[in-house]
């Protein structure tokens, strides 16, 4: 790999991170072997986490990647041990000499391993803040095996953390039960992009798309909107308030939520108006790891401020007793949301961290 000494040109926009996730056996490599024969595929890099010593998977794609660079992390799985590879990585593939000819780079894939979490990802990539990437999370969801992945909390967590989900393995099923995989998929997460195809890379390329940056409003799901007993473990409550909290004390809440939840929070997407702020604030997190709130513009509140939180083995009566009291009233979306015994909350793990996060 040829490189230069010069820094990532500012000439040209920074390329998107997309963190590429799924289950064991989920279809990721095929996704991505798909994809790399694709001519939108010419302009991206790879870099394949493996959580063994050789990287079977990396050497699939070198040899299907044509001209794409590839680097690998074969020393364990990147959530927790190879971030500091990982950042070497991205800080080659910016540096790597490309030809006029092929334009600038406009996107790195990172496909992790298999029991990856998104959160513990995204935490390895502060690398990426330097040199303004744009990052999003991608994540299968293996219609063969849906309903049995979600006993892995793993799984739980990718599907959760996405922004697009891609249904996999389709053309192992009837046309009714393919239609029953990607509702099941868009229950486990609303606020997801549900993509279904038996094009893999056309379907890739299209979650690409559907999980970049957009700035668009959203509406919170309806009650009782989701598939029935979907996916038993998981929950998708909303939460709407009345009044305009002041911001500290919605803060405090978020913390409380990051605390009480711990890895049991897997997903947090709202706009809540406050009483400091003139528009809405774009509040969300993948696991407990939140981004900063910011302004968001182009959002209607026309029903109010709401959260929507996506959550494992957790009742509302765990939501609804969150302090402070902001006068929420909390709700829950699926009909398959977690109605058992009520769990026990386990050790705080600290305050919900404030880092830049999709």
């Amino acid at each position: 790999m040829t490189m230069n000494s010069s820094r990532h040109s500012s000439a040209h926009a920074a390329p998107a991170f997309i963190v590429l996730t799924g289950f064991l056996g989920s279809g990721k490599t095929t996704l991505l072997r798909d994809f790399l024969d694709l001519p939108e595929a010419a302009d991206t890099a790879i870099i394949v986490n493996e959580a063994g010593e050789i990287g079977l998977d990396g050497a699939v794609l070198a040899d299907g990647g044509g001209d794409v660079r590839l680097s690998m992390l074969a020393n364990g799985c990147v959530c927790c041990q190879g971030a500091s590879d990982l950042a070497v990585a991205v800080e080659a593939l910016l540096r790597v000499d490309r030809p006029e000819a092929q334009g600038p780079l406009r996107r790195i894939i990172l496909e992790t391993s298999g029991l990856s979490k998104p959160g513990p990802v995204l935490r390895s990539l502060g690398v990426l803040a330097e040199h303004r990437m744009p990052v999003s999370i991608v994540s299968t969801y293996d219609a063969a095996r849906g309903r049995q992945l979600a006993a892995f909390p793993e799984a739980l967590a990718q599907w959760a953390g996405a922004q697009a989900l891609i249904v996999t393995k389709t053309d192992l099923l009837g046309p009714q039960a393919r239609g029953q995989a990607g509702r099941e998929a868009g229950a486990v997460n609303p606020l997801a992009r549900v993509i279904s195809g038996t094009q893999r890379g056309k379907a890739l390329w299209d979650a690409i798309a559907a999980a970049g940056p957009r700035d668009a409003g959203f509406d919170p799901p309806e009650t009782g909107s989701a598939e029935a007993g979907a996916h038993p473990r998981i929950g998708v409550f909303l939460v709407k308030m009345a009044g305009e909290p002041a911001y500290e004390a919605l803060a405090a809440w978020l913390d409380n939520l990051a605390g009480l939840l711990g890895d049991r929070l897997l997903r947090l997407k709202g706009l809540v108006r406050t009483g400091e702020s003139d528009v809405p604030l774009l509040v969300q997190s993948v696991g407990t790891l939140f981004s900063m709130p910011r302004p968001f513009r182009a959002a209607k509140l026309d029903r109010g401020s709401f959260i929507v939180v996506i959550a494992r083995d957790t009742t509302l009566g765990d939501l609804r007793g969150v302090t402070p009291d902001l006068g929420m009233v909390v709700t829950t979306t699926a009909a398959g949301a977690f109605g058992g015994r009520k769990l026990g909350v386990g050790s705080r793990p600290g305050m919900a961290e404030r880092v830049t996060a999709p």
